[in-house]
């Protein structure tokens, strides 16, 4: 075990591809008809009963509100499994590189805080969202490894189509859960994704193994901690008095000039002066002054006094959602989590996400906007977002991309397609004609325009 994962696949050819295609069938019976077929893992139909339950989309991901990279650096910051990761990399991460794999380790909750392994591999399952940030619960995706592992409380494999999602269907995983040393209570989850070889016999112990030598780590650490900061007095000191409840907002600000705000079950709709104003401050998360925010908003020559007005109408529409959102002055600063979708969209490109990342991209940002700050915003996700699928996509997402209106001209998009489609392929006609196309415009813009000066 200490060596890493074998190369070699124990899913024979034959037999498993009949297994698979009865496998296949049963989940199609389950998750359409409601009838359970035999021959299914008790764990697994059990699983898919609960994952129906609770009204999950078999064949799309929802996806929960995505965490901003501040948010989940803290979780990561704060979370007792970061001590233990050199452990993760040096038994399992190394070796997974090797052969295609990916080491997954989440939280108590589902959570996905690190993933590492395989790069190709990694942006082939970032389409059903297994990308760090992302909640991979059982209440949240159905059944998977890590979700089902976290339900039950104990190490399992899940094989292709015993997903209930069926995105998952082509991948298999491996889950075992960590525990405290001292309490017992989960502290996370480590799972193995790939291909069969992720639920070959010996990735089950070895993943125990690694998560044996985790716990051991976090008992010893705990052993050289000084007496006056042990568990036992911590349980003595008085708790903090109670801060007023404070819930995570969003807005959608991506092809759409009138902003949104969501908090918990409510949504409030903002002007669109508005919500130039809360982007503006979501995206300089240390604070803007009177005269920075006027200079930034100055397409309407907005003025310092006329800024204050429009901060106290601001407050007034936060005011109407559920929990204490607040804006402090001097200078202007957001004093509540606060995430624009426009920043999700960066979140996914950092995180190799580019297919999630475009799905997720509905337009410039506040397009109808001329306010110089704003502007230089919508200019900074646009040219992010081009120049990662340019650098790093497939040539289906980037003929995605293509097709978008903001990039249906750009010829630098197009020959990049050309030259990533094999020779034969019959979507080459497509982007030659576009290529024509975009030329024959531009060559009747340019006779306009020496028509007009001669």
């Amino acid at each position: 075990m200490g060596h890493g994962f074998k190369s070699t696949s124990s899913v024979p050819s034959g037999s498993a591809r009949e297994s698979l295609v009865a496998l296949e069938r049963a989940h199609e019976s389950a998750v359409n008809d409601r009838v359970f077929q035999t021959g299914v893992r008790k764990l697994v139909q059990d699983s898919w009963q609960r994952s129906l339950s609770l009204s999950l989309d078999p064949a799309r991901v929802t996806p929960d509100r995505t965490l901003t990279d501040a948010e989940l650096r803290g979780l990561r910051n704060q979370h007792p499994l970061a001590a233990v990761l050199p452990i993760v990399h040096n038994l399992l991460i190394r070796h997974a590189f090797d052969v295609g794999l990916l080491v997954a380790v989440g939280d108590e909750t589902g959570r996905l805080l690190w993933i590492d392994g395989d790069r190709v591999l990694r942006r082939q399952v970032e389409e059903m969202l297994f990308v760090e940030g992302a909640d991979w619960s059982e209440g949240r995706v159905g059944t998977s490894a890590p979700g089902t592992a976290l339900a039950l409380d104990r190490g399992i494999q899940i094989w292709r189509a015993e997903h209930f999602n069926a995105l998952a269907h082509p991948w298999s995983c491996t889950a075992v859960p960590i525990h405290d040393p001292d309490t017992g209570e989960i502290l996370g989850v480590i799972d193995i994704t790939g291909g069969d070889q992720a639920v070959a016999p010996q990735t089950l112990p070895l993943v125990e193994a690694a998560v044996a030598a985790m716990e051991a780590d976090l008992r010893i650490a705990r052993l050289d901690r000084p007496t006056g900061f042990s568990r036992a007095h911590r349980l003595h000191v008085s708790p903090p008095p109670r801060s007023p409840r404070v819930v995570a907002a969003s807005m959608s600000v991506l092809g759409t000039d009138n902003g949104r705000v969501h908090c918990g079950e409510g949504s409030v709709d903002v002007s669109p002066r508005h919500a130039e104003i809360l982007t503006l401050l979501a995206w300089h998360r240390e604070g803007l002054s009177a005269d920075r925010l006027s200079t930034l908003l100055s397409d309407q020559g907005t003025g310092v006094e006329t800024l204050r007005a429009e901060m106290v109408r601001v407050r007034k529409v936060l005011a109407l959602l559920e929990s204490v959102h607040t804006i402090a002055s001097r200078p202007y600063r957001l004093e509540f989590p606060f995430e624009l979708d426009a920043q999700r969209v960066l979140a996914f490109l950092d995180r190799g996400a580019h297919r999630v990342a475009l799905g997720a991209y509905r337009g410039a940002v506040l397009p109808g906007s001329n306010a110089p700050g704003i502007v230089e915003i919508r200019l900074e996700v646009s040219r992010r977002l081009r120049e990662a699928l340019l650098s790093d996509a497939s040539v289906d997402l980037l003929l995605s991309y293509a097709r978008t209106e903001e990039a249906t001209w750009d010829t630098e998009v197009w020959r990049a397609c050309l030259e990533l489609l094999p020779a034969r392929s019959p979507k080459r006609a497509m982007v030659v004609a576009q290529l024509a196309r975009i030329e024959g415009e531009i060559g009747t813009r340019r006779n306009i325009l020496q028509r007009s000066r001669s």
